[in-house]
């Protein structure tokens, strides 16, 4: 049974991020690898000759694994909003579930570096009294970030007007 805020019954309703964190670290990994890559090729290959360049090929396999490691890491990343409190849940070998209780929060701020806003991404940075709940939702897009950053910061309010 629904109450009222998209919940049903205790179970959150969970938000994954989109497909364009995914795409910018993916493309990340490419030219990082490329250019070790490159570099390595032509350094082997100018003091050991051809033969040794070929060794350049073996970051290559780094970046099939890297590729496949980003798409498993991207899928654990959710959030979920609560009547109490925001759940951020991260990780595939280590699981991560980051409890944010609204009453708790001091400062939610929407970040965005150049590479992030190249792709149309924001991250909300949550501060809260206690350092160890601090917490980020990383690879947003910039409306859901403000949207997200202002209900936070409204609830936050109410909820430590009580206090």
């Amino acid at each position: 049974m629904e109450d009222g805020t998209g919940h049903v019954g205790d179970e959150p309703v969970w938000t994954g991020l989109p497909p364009g964190l995914l795409r910018m670290r993916r493309l990340l990994l490419v030219v990082w690898v490329g250019a070790i890559a490159v570099g390595t090729g032509l350094l082997l290959g100018l003091l050991a000759g051809p033969v040794w360049a070929a060794f350049a090929l073996l970051p290559l396999g780094l970046l099939l694994w890297g590729w496949s490691m980003l798409g498993r890491n991207w899928r654990s990343w959710r959030y979920a909003e609560r009547a109490d409190d925001l759940l951020i849940s991260r990780g595939v070998l280590w699981r991560e579930e980051t409890v944010v209780p609204y009453g708790r929060m001091q400062l939610v701020e929407v970040t965005s570096g150049p590479v992030e806003r190249h792709f149309g991404l924001a991250s909300v940075q949550l501060h809260t009294a206690a350092a160890a709940t601090d917490a980020c939702i990383p690879g947003l897009e910039p409306a859901e970030a403000e949207r997200l950053r202002d209900r936070l910061t409204e609830l936050g309010q109410a909820r430590s007007a009580g206090l």
